[in-house]
Formats: C-alpha cells, structure tokens, sequence
C-alpha cells in the first residue's frame, strides 16, 4: 500500500486505507468464499475441483494486485491513471476465463459470470470516458450469451435467469468498484491542486522577495555610486564637502545592510513621505532641480491606506531610473488626490540622450516598473510610462480611501 510518496499531513493515508479495502478488499472477499463454497461442494467432480483451486488462487491474487495498482499515485500530468502490470493483467484474464468455463459447464448460472464481471471492473477502473462506456455496455450486452445459450441448449428453462443474472451482476461490480474509486481519483486531485498551490505560492514569495531585494539594492548602489564619484572629484579642490560625501555613503552603505536585514526578515515596509524624503536629497547630491508638488490631502491619505507602500516603491524606482538612465536637469514629482483616485506622477528631461540613458526602463519582467506595474494592477490600481521628445514621465494611481481601499 505504500507508493513511494509521502502522503504524511494529506489526509490521504487513513483515505488510501479504507479505499484499499472498499476495493481489493471487496473483490477477494467475493471472490474467495464464493468460489470456495462451490469447489467444497460434494456434487463437483474433482477433474473440476483442482484446476479450479489453481485458477481461484491466481484471481485472487492477481485481482488484488491490479487494483492496489490503480490506486497508486495518479499521472503526474493528471492526463489519467496509469495502465495495469500487463504480467497480473494476463494471469487475471486466464483465471477468469477457468473461473467461468467450469461453473458453466455444471449450469451453475448464478456463479459463472461473478469472476468475469469483477474482471470487467478492474478493466475499466484504468480506463476513462468513452473507452470506459463502451468496455462495461460490451461486457453487458456479452454476458447475456453464454448462460443463454448453455440454457437453450440444456432446455432447463432457466433462460431469463441465465441470460439477465451475470448481466446484472456486471453492472453491479463496476458499480462496486467504481464509485469508491471515484471518491480516491477526486481526493488525488484535490491533493494534487493543493500541493501545485502550495508551489506556485513559494515561487510567487520568492519572486516577490527577488523584487524588493532588487529595488533596495539598486536604489542604495546607485546612489553609492553617485556619491563616490562626487567626492572623487571634489576631493581635491573642496575636502571637507568630499568627506561629507563619503560620510554619507557609509550611512547609505549601513543603510542598504539595514534594509537587507529587513527584507530578510520580512518586516520592512517603504512610505512614500521616506521616499519623497530621499528622493529630493538624492537628486539635489546630483545636481538635479528636484521639485515636489505635494496635496496635503493625498499625503494624508497615503500615510492611512497600505497604498503609501507601493507608491513609495514607485518613486524610488523612477528616482533610480533618473540617475541610471538619463541626463537630467530637471525633475517634478506631483501628487493629489482627485475622485477617490491617489495620483502620483514623476516627470524629467534628459530622457532622450544616446546609449542607455535612452532606453526605456527595465525589460519586462518581475522588477522595475513594469514589475510594479503589475503589483499596482493587483491592487486596484495602475501604472503607466512613456517619453515625449526628452522628457519621461512615470504616472502611478491607486484608489484612495474614498474608493474603499482597506486603511
């Protein structure tokens, strides 16, 4: 019963049991007393008892098997279950075909068709859909035949009974053995959809966590950079703004290790008044005429609703594309709150200067903007970029508190 896979913290094991006994388990049983009563009986000659008791055996066994078998894990591609041990399957078919010739022989109607039909249901519990319908209609239709015609032929007039009792009985055993396997086939899938949740949710946290670390550690290095090459160049001719620099770019340095640590531990979150902040300080350290057009109201409302996170992440992102990818002179940053709309727009020259300061931000993927794109869109939100001769701008909008966002 054990398939190589751990089904610990599933739910499936105690399931697996009680199927494993509702379905081989239920077979044997039919099997084994049945046929068993009738080789003990004293009216059946002994040319008919030996291979009799070899041929129940093998069935028994054999029965047993293949449906253990069926209930291994299903295909992994879910594309349905996987096909028989074919060495089980042909001793299974060849006791069936002893197990129904001898009582037929002896008209024993009612015994005949009980190894056949259960050899159909174990046929069509690796079976699906058409293939199925058509095995147990054939098998139904077909067990009508031999008893009749044994009956025809003895002239005992037992026809109904030997043509209607072994169909009957094939309808039942794959109804027997269908359903519980059913219930199995329905609980794997579940199982399986839940275990595909479950690994489509850490590859989502990591690629989350791949993001935020992409954005702290861009932000932080590039600023770094920035602020090294400004002291180089002043090193000679204003030391003391030199060293005001570089003691800056430890307390960035210290920063970015801050930031990390709390990436790591799952705890930091960026504000858009941080950012704002930051923003103006960096872009002044580069010589860039910053300009902040602030709506009292929307800073209200971005300091209430979790919106102040991703709109935060939207102006460090366009402040690191202004200093990585373009020559800017200038730069505006507007944000208001209008219609129940909080809207944040990041506009700047120089977007239009050759080699990579021309190209638009970031490739498609799980970072920048259009990372953030995305994220925006699964709040509610949206944004959207572009650039106009030598300006680009970056528009980011969120429903404020007014449109219901959760505080």
């Amino acid at each position: 019963m054990r398939d190589g896979v751990s089904e610990r913290g599933t739910g499936l094991t105690g399931f697996r049991r009680y199927t494993w006994w509702a379905v081989p388990g239920t077979a044997v049983l039919c099997l084994l007393p049945l046929y068993g009563g009738w080789v003990l009986d004293g009216d059946v000659p002994a040319w008919a008892r030996v291979p009799a008791v070899a041929a129940l055996v093998v069935a028994t066994v054999a029965s047993a098997v293949l449906l253990s078998a069926r209930l291994a894990p299903p295909d992994p591609d879910g594309a349905g279950p996987l096909g028989p041990p074919r060495g089980w399957l042909l001793a299974a078919v060849a006791a069936t075909a002893v197990l129904a010739v001898l009582p037929l022989l002896r008209q024993n109607y009612g015994l005949w068709g009980l190894a056949p039909a259960i050899m159909v249901a174990i046929g069509a519990t690796y079976l699906t859909g058409r293939r199925r319908l058509l095995l147990v209609a054939g098998a139904v239709v077909l067990a009508t035949l031999p008893g009749g015609a044994v009956s025809l032929a003895a002239g005992d007039g037992e026809f109904a009974y030997a043509a209607l009792f072994p169909a009957g009985l094939v309808a039942f055993s794959v109804w027997m053995l269908l359903g519980p396997l059913w219930a199995w086939d329905l609980a794997a899938r579940l199982d399986r959809a839940r275990r595909l949740e479950a690994e489509v949710a850490v590859k989502d946290e990591r690629l989350r966590f791949a993001a935020d670390l992409h954005d702290i550690q861009g932000h932080h290095l590039q600023v770094i950079a920035l602020k090294g090459e400004l002291a180089a160049r002043l090193a000679e001719h204003d030391p003391a703004r030199a060293a005001a620099e570089m003691r800056d770019v430890r307390q960035l340095a210290a920063d970015a290790l801050r930031d990390t640590r709390a990436v790591v531990h799952g705890y930091r979150r960026t504000t858009l008044d941080d950012e704002i902040a930051n923003a103006t300080r960096v872009l002044a350290a580069a010589d860039i005429d910053a300009r902040m057009t602030l709506d009292p109201a929307a800073v209200a409302a971005g300091r209430a609703a979790p919106a102040r996170h991703l709109l935060g992440l939207v102006v460090r992102e366009a402040t690191t594309n202004v200093l990585r990818h373009s020559s800017a002179r200038r730069a505006e940053v507007d944000y208001t709150l209008a219609g129940g709309l909080a809207r944040l727009r990041f506009s700047n020259d120089g977007a239009g200067a050759p080699g990579p300061a021309a190209r638009t931000p970031r490739a498609p993927g799980g970072s920048g903007l259009s990372g953030l794109a995305e994220r925006l869109r699964a709040a509610g939100g949206e944004l959207t970029w572009g650039r106009d001769g030598d300006r680009f701008e970056v528009v980011a909008s969120l429903p404020g508190p007014a449109n219901g966002a959760p505080r």
